[in-house]
């Protein structure tokens, strides 16, 4: 929590024009080639994060951006809020703030008014190529990045710890982001190390039954087209970890605890270079199908961010 609380000081000072932001009202990024901020606080699109630095900032600059989020299935509402800064377009440091409100899965339990809340902060660092400079050739931009997710203590506790599910964890990732800027696509790529349970939102791993307790190695998916120049639209598919469901069917829940993965589709808008918003349809498969009667949560999306 202290380094989330340092990072949020740091990028608070940047906005406020404490730390130089180098000639951010007429350089830096083409509209939305920064991405948006995703659901974890790193640029990307809204479920899974891209080899792009958040930001307006390029190289030589650092820039400031900030996000709130609103996500509202058929039993869940999620709210999420953070901070991120970029560094010379080469490294992003981020913070992201969550807070799922579990509905009738908290009430199924006895814990009405259940909220599950976790930080994560995150690191990314390119390592090869450039989206905008490189959009003429194959080459992609690459990027590696880290997520430390800490879970909050709640009624839950306990529940975790009979799966064997941990409240904190850490997720690595690699992405490839490739722009065809001529042709107005944008295609990422990312591969995710993970223990996280829908996200870190229900622990990390479990062990309860022989579940597997190791790191999964999923992939994720982004597709975006510019219709103009400030207005993109896209899919993405985001493969989750199914470390519950052994667990749950030794706990006598059958296929209750049992994961699905995570697609969207979204349309992003930047009515200026500092501020874009996001809408999205999004389907997150079954989550906790035990007490939502195995339905699939549906539901819409809308985030709005701000960046320099």
């Amino acid at each position: 929590m202290q380094v989330a609380k340092t990072l949020m000081a740091t990028a608070a000072l940047a906005a406020a024009g404490a730390i130089p932001l180098g000639a951010r009202a007429d350089t830096g990024k083409l509209l939305l080639t920064g991405g948006v901020s995703t659901i974890e606080g790193a640029a990307g699109g809204g479920i899974t994060p891209w080899a792009v630095i958040g930001s307006n900032a390029s190289a030589g600059e650092i820039g400031v951006s900030a996000y709130g989020s609103r996500l509202v299935t058929q039993d869940y509402g999620l709210n999420g809020y953070g901070l991120a800064l970029g560094l010379h377009d080469r490294v992003e440091l981020s913070v992201g703030r969550q807070d799922l409100d579990t509905g009738i899965t908290g009430a199924a339990l006895g814990l009405p008014d259940l909220h599950l809340r976790q930080t994560i902060v995150g690191v990314k660092a390119k390592v090869a190529g450039d989206a905008v400079l490189d959009s003429d050739s194959w080459m992609p931009q690459i990027a590696v990045g880290a997520q430390f997710k800490t879970l909050d203590s709640s009624g839950l506790d306990g529940t975790l710890d009979a799966l064997g599910a941990k409240r904190a964890g850490a997720d690595y990732y690699l992405s490839a982001t490739k722009l065809f800027l001529a042709q107005g696509v944008l295609v990422n790529a990312t591969l995710r190390a993970t223990k996280a349970n829908q996200n870190g939102l229900l622990g990390f791993g479990a062990t309860l039954g022989g579940a597997d307790d190791n790191y999964s190695f999923l992939p994720e998916l982004s597709v975006a087209y510019l219709l103009r120049k400030n207005v993109a639209v896209g899919f993405e598919y985001r493969a989750m970890p199914n470390k519950l469901e052994t667990a749950g069917r030794a706990a006598g829940l059958g296929d209750g605890l049992k994961a699905d993965d995570w697609k969207d589709l979204f349309i992003a808008w930047a009515p200026s270079k500092h501020l874009s918003i996001t809408a999205a349809y999004v389907d997150l498969g079954r989550v906790v199908p035990a007490t939502t009667a195995g339905r699939s949560q549906t539901g819409v999306y809308l985030s709005g961010q701000l960046a320099f």
